[in-house]
């Protein structure tokens, strides 16, 4: 799921606590704070990088689906009993149609 601002905060301050009433860093209420919060911009830049991260590994989700969906064990015992390459065949066009960037 992509990335929210709690999950930018949690990853700023894992020992934390806080409750987000609302979407936004104004409605913050710090329960329990050993560490000093966040500013918003700290947030902020936290939340890009997540998102940026997030957006550079969306080949990988693509390809878990296909992946997934096929029924690879049995795939793979078919080749070896028929010295087939189906298994290999479907992973190399996963892998063609969603490259890694």
């Amino acid at each position: 799921m992509t990335p929210t601002i709690t999950d930018a905060i949690l990853a700023l301050h894992p020992t934390n606590s806080f409750v987000l009433k609302g979407g936004n860093y104004s409605q913050i209420e710090w329960v329990n704070a050993p560490e000093s919060p966040s500013t918003q911009k700290q947030v902020d830049d936290k939340l890009k990088e997540l998102q940026a991260e997030w957006d550079a590994q969306e080949y990988a989700r693509k390809r878990k689906a296909e992946y997934d969906a096929l029924n690879q064990f049995e795939m793979q015992y078919d080749d070896e009993e028929d010295g087939t390459t189906t298994w290999k065949d479907a992973i190399a066009a996963i892998k063609t149609k969603y490259p890694k960037e």
